[in-house]
């Protein structure tokens, strides 16, 4: 049996919107369920807003996503970001592009002190990533 820890993101009506940017970004299948497919809630306002959705993209990345029903609070996230990382410079530069698309980027992605290249943005649907993407490895001696 396997364990699998990845980000449920929560939104107030544009989850459908963020996840499928999310898709646009890293790839994969989106599934999405809507309240009224699931017959979850019986205010009219939530019949098409996402329940569930998950986007299963390459090399075992998991993103989910819903919309929170009008019943409840939606709190902007606080206090932590989504990391990306890894040493594929093409793909992890590539995210960092599309994240950076209609966002603000927090921290450039450049070389940090300890020989990564490192970035932190905040994206258009208000969700704070990092990237780091691994440094040449000295030489063995």
């Amino acid at each position: 049996m396997s364990v699998l820890l990845n980000p449920y993101l929560n939104f107030r009506g544009d989850a459908r919107a963020a996840m499928e940017f999310y898709a646009g970004v890293f790839g994969g299948e989106l599934s999405l369920s809507t309240f009224g497919e699931m017959h979850a809630s019986e205010d009219p306002a939530d019949q098409d807003r996402v329940m569930h959705g998950r986007l299963d993209g390459p090399d075992g990345l998991v993103l989910m996503g819903s919309d929170a029903p009008s019943s409840m609070a939606v709190t902007p996230p606080s206090g932590f970001a989504v990391s990306l990382s890894g040493d594929d410079e093409a793909v992890l530069r590539g995210w960092w592009d599309a994240l950076c698309d209609g966002g603000a980027v927090t921290l450039p992605l450049e070389r940090a002190p300890w020989g990564d290249s490192f970035g932190m943005v905040t994206d258009r649907f208000g969700v704070d990533w990092m990237v780091d993407i691994a440094g040449a490895q000295p030489a063995a001696s």
